[in-house]
């Protein structure tokens, strides 16, 4: 590989780490805080409720994250009421707020699965020593249920996690100037396809491998009193 080329490609990429790095945090906070609410939605006794997270879950699971991207960035800014409302305007109109959105409601759908996972998961005596002990339900969740569903769900999540990452080079699509977006313009210039998406790659896989190690040290945190 030139000298030249990776002095001239690494810090282009880089400026695109950055907004990888944006995409994927805020895509995650969102996606997991609604996940959680669609995966305690999915376990309720009303049909309506549960019915909806189901609907949710596979409509989103169901279409690929890009035409999902397509639908929301290029689809609904042909909609009149969302062009002439300031909020929905301020979130479609932007490349990059629209990215978050759809990583973020993707990334919700695939979590509310792996958090119903990790709730279903509790056995059902632990629930019921909390109630008699004079624990509310909202105080049961967040003492016993939930702490025990995550160190269930982590290993899937840590998963989830991955592939958002790798969903932001899509957001390159809908012009957003991430990694991606950074080495096909580069691409672009220099006509070095290989060399440049190669360096694109390794920054990919850098990201990952710090998440994977933050979720590991995470898990052994979480489960430091299980037997080895």
């Amino acid at each position: 590989m030139d000298l030249d080329l990776i002095q001239l490609a690494v810090p282009t990429l880089a400026k695109g780490l950055w907004l990888t790095a944006v995409l994927t945090l805020a895509a995650v906070a969102i996606g997991f805080n609604l996940g959680l609410a669609l995966a305690v939605m999915r376990l309720s006794k009303n049909r309506f409720v549960s019915g909806f997270a189901k609907g949710y879950s596979t409509v989103f699971r169901g279409t690929p994250l890009l035409v999902q991207l397509f639908l929301f960035y290029y689809g609904l800014g042909q909609i009149a009421f969302v062009r002439d409302n300031p909020v929905l305007w301020w979130v479609i109109g932007d490349g990059v707020h629209c990215a978050v959105m759809a990583l973020a409601l993707n990334t919700a759908a695939y979590t509310s699965e792996i958090l119903r996972g990790g709730l279903l998961s509790i056995p059902g005596g632990l629930v019921e020593a909390a109630q008699a002990c004079g624990m509310s339900r909202l105080l049961c969740f967040r003492r016993i249920t939930f702490p025990l569903a995550i160190r269930q769900a982590l290993p899937a999540y840590g998963n989830e996690l991955v592939l958002v990452v790798k969903g932001t080079s899509l957001a390159s699509t809908i012009t957003v100037l991430e990694i991606t977006g950074h080495a096909k313009r580069l691409m672009s210039q220099t006509y070095a396809i290989l060399e440049v998406f190669a360096i694109a790659g390794m920054l990919y896989l850098l990201i990952n491998l710090v998440l994977i190690t933050l979720v590991r040290l995470l898990e052994a945190s979480l489960t430091r009193y299980v037997p080895r």
